[in-house]
């Protein structure tokens, strides 16, 4: 099972990734965003919304030895499903 850390802002390291889950309509979308140095813009990858399970599994194509952050926005309930969130 995978596990992932809730997101809390300005305490994400850069290189480090962040799956950010929202609602679109009546579904539960997700983009991950990848922390970039303070002088340089962060990257958002695919740059379109998928289901949380692809964008968990783009955040583990790339994540190297970095955790995973997980930012649940507009009433998102975490789903055990997709893994374990730490605090």
């Amino acid at each position: 099972m995978h596990e992932y850390v809730r997101y809390s802002a300005g305490g994400v390291p850069a290189g480090s990734l962040i799956v950010k889950l929202y609602r679109s309509g009546n579904q539960i979308r997700g983009y991950v965003r990848k922390v970039a140095d303070t002088d340089q813009d962060d990257t958002i990858f695919p740059g379109e919304e998928m289901e949380p399970e692809a964008a968990f599994k783009l955040a583990e194509n790339h994540r190297g030895n970095a955790p995973i952050f997980v930012d649940l926005v507009e009433d998102v309930a975490w789903d055990p499903s997709w893994g374990r969130l730490r605090q």
